[in-house]
């Protein structure tokens, strides 16, 4: 079944040329995904396709209005047969993570996203049509473009068949609450820095215990809030947290 999201924007050429290129562009031309962007402009009644107004109760700047973005909102829903899960990118959210492009995967087939400007939109437009807020992190842009674009990357490369094979984001960062081990490629020495004699040998169980130690490690020193969250109470990890700390002990040491 193809998974579709369909973008609520003021600048459609922009958002949909960017995630027509790549792995995602890929997986349009193969028919596993689609995205579709929707000018609001077009869903205005007036001669000069105004999208906002000045919000009551006084204030600096404009809001976008409720009416044109329902009209862009309701055709996307009649074109589906049903209402769709739909998202605003707001600072106002959640914070999107991975364990939220895994669940919008899972659950949805198709999603809209809604890209606010100015100072916002209308509360009523939110209230009757938006299912969840979300936000990229804790600062402001000027519009919702950048984050629709990153969630929809983020979400639409985990549909089977848009990367290659499921390992190719389950070893990633944030997939198990971990960060990546390093990696590196050709040349064996670059400006007199080699690659870790281990990823040489050939040995592929040696490889992937040392992966996964530097997983935890880089975890660890970057990312203690994730760090904290981990369960490594197995017998393995218990083994890699003791050969890390006398690894760095020893470093200490000498």
């Amino acid at each position: 079944m193809k998974y579709q999201v369909d973008i609520m924007t003021l600048f459609p050429d922009t958002v949909g040329d960017i995630l027509c290129e790549s792995i995602l562009g890929r997986a349009q031309e193969r028919g596993i995904i689609r995205v579709n962007t929707h000018q609001i402009r077009d869903y205005t009644t007036n001669k000069q396709n105004q999208v906002d107004d000045y919000p009551y109760g006084g204030g600096r700047g404009a809001v976008m209005q409720a009416d044109p973005l329902f009209r862009c909102w309701e055709h996307i829903c009649q074109e589906a047969g049903c209402r769709v899960h739909t998202i605003f990118m707001s600072p106002c959210g959640v914070t999107f993570d991975q364990s939220h492009a895994r669940r919008l995967v899972k659950d949805y087939d198709r999603l809209i996203l809604v890209c606010g400007h100015y100072e916002g939109i209308d509360q009523r437009f939110i209230d009757e049509c938006v299912d969840e807020e979300m936000s990229i992190g804790d600062f402001v842009l000027t519009g919702g473009e950048i984050p629709a674009m990153a969630i929809t990357d983020a979400v639409c490369r985990l549909v089977p068949g848009v990367l290659s094979d499921p390992e190719c984001y389950e070893n990633e960062s944030h997939w198990a609450g971990m960060l990546e081990h390093p990696q590196y490629s050709r040349p064996e020495v670059w400006h007199g820095r080699q690659v870790p004699p281990i990823l040489l040998s050939g040995h592929h169980a040696n490889i992937a215990k040392w992966r996964r130690k530097q997983s935890i490690l880089r975890t660890r020193e970057r990312r203690p809030d994730l760090y904290a969250k981990l369960d490594l109470s197995s017998k393995q990890d218990r083994k890699l947290l003791k050969e890390l700390d006398e690894e760095l002990n020893g470093q200490t040491e000498s």
